[in-house]
């Protein structure tokens, strides 16, 4: 006596061929299959004995997004770094072959060549304000003010670019010549102003932009302040040797220079990933040009020392 075919049968193997051919399928909204079941417990499973049947409309992971990734820091690449240094080389040397001593020019080459004297200062040279920072007095002064720029030079016209850095440069070196000219009667050479205020304005970058560079920027402060600190040190060790005004004007120009054309950091989260932007303040430059405006005045108005 044969009995009717099982139709719910013949509907799972229609599934499971399906399902061989084409993959699970998804279970439509609202099905009893795509509703969440408990968990079972321990114990036999219920139906225990039967061939499992397949499991549709399994959990999958969605797919996140990547975290977002900080762009590099939008820096210039520095090339007045190459040509001061080697303008400062050259000039060595034409002052070294004049004197007939490349190790020690001779004073009154120098004061030829633009060296800081008070009297002819007083009596309209002002270009010996920048012409000095260019002259060094002997092969080691020239070494180690060289190394220091080669050191300093290209990672402040990196993070101010070529233009604030140049205007950086030479307003700390004025800066440098001018409080030697007020508080200090010797002659003086060497570009040791316009070093310290690179070290002052790179110092205050990292200041400025310490929340967004973290602690990279707070471990920089430390060391520039302690390397001016101990130059300081030096130079206060040895007076009458080492232009101890120059380098304490140019390094307070530095600082002054530095904060007015220093780039401020900051994270704009509009793009993605967020990028980091370089911001100037809109003022910086008329306070750059302002100092420079009243270092001359006061090497014009106010008479040099020992005058």
């Amino acid at each position: 006596m044969s009995q009717p075919p099982d139709k719910n049968n013949d509907l799972d193997a229609a599934l499971r061929r399906m399902e061989s051919e084409f993959g699970p399928r998804r279970p439509s909204e609202g099905s009893e299959e795509s509703r969440p079941t408990a968990r079972p417990g321990p114990g036999p499973a219920p139906g225990a004995g039967s061939s499992p049947g397949p499991i549709y409309g399994e959990a999958r992971p969605i797919p996140t997004q990547p975290a977002p990734v900080l762009r590099p820091l939008p820096l210039s690449q520095p090339r007045a770094t190459w040509v001061l240094l080697v303008l400062i080389g050259v000039i060595y040397l034409i002052s070294g072959i004049r004197s007939g001593n490349l190790f020690q020019p001779s004073l009154p080459v120098l004061v030829l060549l633009g060296a800081k004297v008070n009297s002819l200062i007083a009596d309209g040279e002002l270009w010996r304000l920048v012409g000095a920072t260019f002259l060094h007095g002997s092969l080691i002064h020239i070494f180690f003010n060289g190394y220091a720029l080669y050191a300093l030079g290209p990672e402040s016209e990196r993070i101010y670019g070529t233009r604030r850095f140049l205007a950086l440069y030479f307003l700390a070196g004025i800066g440098g010549s001018v409080v030697s000219y007020l508080f200090s009667p010797a002659p003086s050479v060497g570009a040791s102003g316009a070093i310290f205020g690179l070290m002052g304005a790179l110092g205050l970058f990292f200041y400025l932009n310490r929340q967004v560079l973290g602690a990279g920027a707070r471990a920089q402060v430390q060391n520039i302040v302690a390397i001016g600190f101990i130059n300081l040190l030096i130079g206060f060790s040895s007076p009458g040797i080492i232009d101890n005004f120059g380098h304490l004007g140019g390094l307070l120009a530095g600082l002054i220079v530095g904060f007015a054309l220093a780039p401020r950091l900051g994270v704009d989260e509009q793009l993605y990933p967020p990028v980091v932007v370089r911001r100037f303040p809109s003022w910086g430059w008329s306070a750059a040009a302002a100092l420079g405006v009243a270092l001359v005045a006061l090497a014009i108005l106010v008479p040099g020392a020992g005058l």
